[in-house]
């Protein structure tokens, strides 16, 4: 089969250019064929065994099964990561996210770095993502990373593993936080923030694979997991402490809002490469 036949098969599913960027993952990432091969016909050149390995694959896929968990691995940060349904798929919006607060950490003149090893803290680490890149990209730090699923703390944890990096890893409610008195320098979150409401207009691969407890919030409720973060982070982070989340765009105004009430300081907005507002820093005096 072609490239142009298996890219039609998913025509129903996504998107033309879409359903071309997933057909070359799948190329590439399982059967090793470049750009250049697929254009030349090798795709037509497929052993026995992988053109019926691909057409497993193609099933899955016309079915809307999102190509990460087909292939069991996602690209963050130019790392590969094991995923599994279970797991929110890492997006390139928390790479943004994870460069900034690298950059902040990295920089000479950083407020935040102290002899002692950097205290970051990641809520609701999913994948692992998030923690595992930080771990990797600012030295002298030490991160933990909850979450209230065993499962995704296993996959998690795999993914240090696999990746060399050394993270704590817990199984801890963010509704439920310990007692922690001033000994956490970086709180990241990017918790579940989609309402119910949202749900019409979001695309089959994402409702019907991934785990709605990491991506949905109560309509009346959207910032549940924004307000018990920043409430624990009013005990939890030292003097001069940054509290990083990746928000609801549609909702970025009102955290940014709570985050003052608190008495959070210096509070900024980034956009994510699309342009939309996406990602609030806050500083606690």
């Amino acid at each position: 089969m072609s490239y142009q036949e298996l890219c039609q098969r998913l025509s129903n599913v996504y998107p033309q250019g879409e359903a071309q960027a997933v057909v070359r993952t799948v190329l590439d990432m399982r059967f090793g064929l470049s750009l250049t091969d697929i254009y030349t016909g090798k795709v037509n050149e497929l052993s026995s065994e992988d053109a019926a390995e691909l057409e497993k694959i193609m099933l899955r896929l016309e079915q809307a099964e999102p190509v990460q968990y087909v292939l069991g691995e996602a690209e963050f940060l130019n790392r590969t990561f094991r995923v599994e349904p279970g797991v929110l798929i890492p997006r390139p919006e928390t790479e943004v996210l994870c460069r900034w607060i690298a950059s902040d950490c990295n920089r000479p003149y950083c407020a935040l770095q102290p002899p002692a090893p950097l205290q970051i803290l990641d809520v609701g680490t999913g994948s692992g993502c998030i923690a595992v890149s930080l771990s990797l990209d600012i030295p002298n730090s030490e991160v933990t990373a909850w979450d209230i699923s065993g499962d995704a703390l296993l996959i998690a944890r795999n993914n240090a593993i696999s990746l060399g990096a050394s993270v704590n890893f817990q199984l801890q409610d963010a509704l439920s936080a310990p007692e922690n008195a001033h000994s956490v320098d970086i709180i990241v979150s990017n918790p579940p923030y989609i309402c119910d409401y949202e749900r019409k207009d979001m695309a089959r691969n994402v409702l019907d694979f991934e785990p709605e407890t990491a991506l949905f919030v109560p309509d009346d409720n959207p910032l549940l997991f924004y307000r018990a973060i920043a409430e624990y982070g009013t005990e939890a982070l030292r003097k001069g402490g940054a509290l990083y989340f990746e928000t609801n765009p549609l909702h970025i105004d009102a955290v940014v809002d709570m985050m003052k009430v608190l008495g959070y300081s210096l509070i900024e907005m980034r956009e994510d490469q699309f342009g939309k507002r996406r990602f609030t820093k806050a500083i606690m005096l």
